[in-house]
């Protein structure tokens, strides 16, 4: 297996898809590139300042935040759109590279 082309600890992008840590209580979500139909970035300030405080889990039933401690800290989230009701949002420490990374890998 190919070494990741990013991670934080938290998320982690390779040759495969993308693996968000701490998305379920007991462990890992794993989103394959061509899953992902689109990616949304949602600042954290202004009106969605509030967002930074969702430490894990939804508080709308659309937004699934895996469990980030720092996010608090971060200005920026991830909103996948894998097709479902339910987007993962995620808040990489560097949210432009992964943004990237999917933009180039995701058949589009």
């Amino acid at each position: 297996m190919a070494p990741p082309t990013y991670d934080d600890g938290t998320i982690r992008c390779d040759d495969q898809g993308i693996a968000i840590r701490r998305y379920y209580p007991w462990g890992a979500k794993t989103i394959r590139y061509a899953s992902i139909r689109g990616v949304e970035t949602l600042p954290l300030t202004g009106a969605n300042k509030v967002r930074r405080w969702r430490i894990w889990g939804s508080g709308d039933f659309v937004h699934w935040w895996n469990f980030d401690p720092n996010r608090p800290k971060k200005v920026v989230a991830l909103v996948l759109d894998v097709g479902h009701r339910v987007r993962p949002t995620i808040t990489p420490d560097d949210a432009a590279a992964v943004a990237r990374i999917i933009a180039e890998k995701s058949p589009q």
